[in-house]
């Protein structure tokens, strides 16, 4: 399957000889380029197999799906963490995390019980994308909340691991999973979200491109 991701330049220069200053709504600050968003363009999938193929849009459903309660996860853990610090009481940072942990549960674990084996893999690796976290480790550590809430819902159910890491730089599978969010982020189809983990998606696209021109 072929990629090509272009990263567009984030600043824009005005091409006139004369200077020119723009005011930016909302800021008093006179500035002479404007600041992009970050636009890549896709290239056309192509699948050396109808196998290949039908895996593809098996695993974009599947992503799909489950992105959303990544996000919510990573959003959760960080306004958790973030009301933690600001709470002195243990006692009150116990309760906290239960009533927590009760709104996560009330809200998403009959959804995540609907959840395969393997829609359940790629959430652990999801969150690992948006926390830098293994939801083996989230678990683990009790202040999260998080124990009985995945050994409920999912660890139990699907034998999954827990300990697995999204890795698009080393694993192909997972770089399919990013292109999957990446064009479903160009479409308006999932809302963004930054992942944590310190690597480059056009970058990413070039180096399997290269490996899969090889394998033809």
């Amino acid at each position: 399957m072929g990629y090509i991701g272009i990263s567009q330049v984030k600043e824009e220069p005005l091409d006139s000889i004369a200077e020119k200053m723009i005011i930016i709504e909302g800021d008093s600050i006179f500035k002479q380029s404007i600041a992009l968003d970050e636009v890549y363009i896709f290239g056309k999938l192509e699948f050396a197999s109808y196998k290949d193929k039908l895996n593809y849009y098996i695993l974009r459903r599947k992503t799909l799906k489950v992105y959303p309660y990544a996000k919510m996860a990573s959003e959760r853990l960080e306004e958790l963490n973030d009301s933690l610090m600001r709470i002195k009481s243990k006692r009150k940072k116990k309760k906290y995390t239960k009533q927590l942990q009760k709104y996560i549960e009330g809200e998403f674990s009959d959804e995540l019980k609907k959840l395969t084996r393997t829609e359940g893999q790629i959430l652990v690796k999801l969150i690992y994308r948006q926390t830098g976290n293994t939801t083996y480790g989230l678990v683990k550590d009790l202040r999260s909340g998080w124990r009985a809430f995945w050994y409920n819902t999912t660890a139990k159910m699907f034998k999954i691991n827990l300990k697995a890491e999204f890795q698009p730089e080393y694993i192909h599978e997972d770089y399919i999973i990013e292109d999957i969010l990446q064009r479903a982020f160009a479409s308006n189809r999932l809302v963004k979200q930054e992942s944590v983990l310190d690597y480059d998606y056009s970058s990413l696209t070039n180096k399997w491109s290269k490996v899969n021109k090889h394998k033809k």
